[in-house]
């Protein structure tokens, strides 16, 4: 499944549904965040459909990261059926984010 960019006004919508949805709230002036995305890519294509990845911009969208207490990026946030399960802040390596979406599918 493709990577979606969501906003504010579309996390609900993307979200906030059936299945295992893994955001990444991220901003281009992080080094870290950088680094993560070409890991995200790879598992996007590796997981296929079983995953949704969202990418969420905090700076274009405080309003979300707010409301997860995201305070330092690069966070991952791991939803199933519309409910936070998991939170991961840093860079982690694909096996590790591996792991943690096998443990909520």
């Amino acid at each position: 499944m493709a990577i979606v960019n969501v906003s504010d006004q579309s996390f609900n919508n993307e979200v906030q549904g059936q299945g295992t949805v893994v955001v990444d709230f991220w901003a281009p002036w992080c080094g870290p965040c950088k680094m993560l995305a070409p890991i995200l890519d790879e598992l996007s294509t590796e997981l296929g459909d079983g995953v949704k990845i969202a990418k969420l911009n905090v700076d274009e969208n405080p309003e979300t990261a707010s409301r997860f207490g995201v305070m330092s990026i690069p966070t991952l946030i791991f939803f199933k059926d519309g409910q936070p399960v998991d939170k991961v802040v840093g860079l982690n390596s694909k096996e590790s984010l591996k792991n943690i979406v096998a443990k909520h599918q």
